[in-house]
């Protein structure tokens, strides 16, 4: 099992501050807000026999909320599967790491950012590894926003259907997307609810409460076999740095050289914790 210490939320966030400065881009906000959940997944629940991104007995994540990549390059690094040179160069011409998510990069296991879409090719790879029979699971991450794509219903209905108890999808519920406050742009109600109404068994956590969402995993994982699961999980756009913090200008704005230290500065990490 990975180091718990290599998996600290402010180091990840460090290191996604790192590749955004160096590439002046952009998504840093909606990075943020799933830090923990990845570290935790990565953490304690996530299997990757020999640390073999390729593995064929992994466990699966499917980053459907492609945007947010940052934040798995960040755990990525932690588990040795990029390096130094690769964070420093993010962005930069002749780079293999995109700003998406990116199925030829090991350890990213569908190219996604077309949003909608990831989630329901996650559906397809619990499908077959129903039929192989074997005990992968699949957990699918996807964007409050990105719930207004209709795909993503359709790819709950096939789900309860197949009755794919070997899938959990995770709601990265941070109210914004691109263009505004979900609320604004297009309401989505009691998100629990809905996905219950559609075969889920669900439950809600805070997303930057690590306890909470590893009982929150396990609980799920330990009932309703015959039910695929969701994890509604309330987070905070630009958590850990005050000024990004629900606010939706980071989803596009890019870092100066203040930024860049200010941020640093707020996450209070000293140079050798990083």
């Amino acid at each position: 099992m990975p180091d718990d210490r290599r998996f600290h939320p402010g180091r990840l966030r460090h290191t996604v501050l790192e590749m955004a400065y160096a590439g002046s881009t952009v998504h840093i906000g909606c990075a943020f807000s799933i830090v923990e959940l990845l570290a935790v997944l990565y953490r304690d629940h996530l299997r990757y026999p020999g640390n073999d991104p390729k593995a064929e007995g992994r466990d699966y994540l499917v980053l459907s909320k492609g945007h947010g990549v940052m934040a798995q390059y960040a755990c990525m690094r932690e588990m040795g599967w990029i390096g130094e040179t690769e964070i420093q160069s993010y962005f930069s011409d002749g780079t293999h790491l995109k700003g998406l998510s990116d199925s030829r990069i090991p350890g990213l296991e569908v190219t996604s950012g077309s949003l909608g879409h990831g989630f329901s090719v996650g559906v397809g790879i619990a499908l077959g590894a129903r039929k192989q029979g074997t005990d992968q699971k699949i957990f699918a991450i996807v964007g409050d926003g990105e719930l207004n794509e209709g795909s993503i219903w359709e790819g709950m209905l096939f789900a309860a259907h197949h009755r794919l108890d070997n899938l959990m999808i995770i709601v990265d519920e941070n109210g914004f997307q691109a263009m505004g406050a979900t609320e604004d742009v297009l309401s989505l109600g009691n998100l629990r609810a809905k996905f219950e109404s559609f075969g889920f068994k669900t439950q809600e956590v805070d997303g930057h409460d690590e306890a909470a969402i590893d009982s929150a995993i396990r609980s799920l994982w330990a009932t309703a076999p015959g039910q695929p699961k969701a994890l509604v999980a309330r987070t905070v756009k630009g958590k850990g740095v005050p000024f990004m913090e629900d606010d939706n200008r980071w989803h596009y704005t890019r870092l100066t050289a203040q930024t860049f230290a200010e941020a640093k500065g707020a996450l209070g990490l000293s140079e050798g914790s990083k």
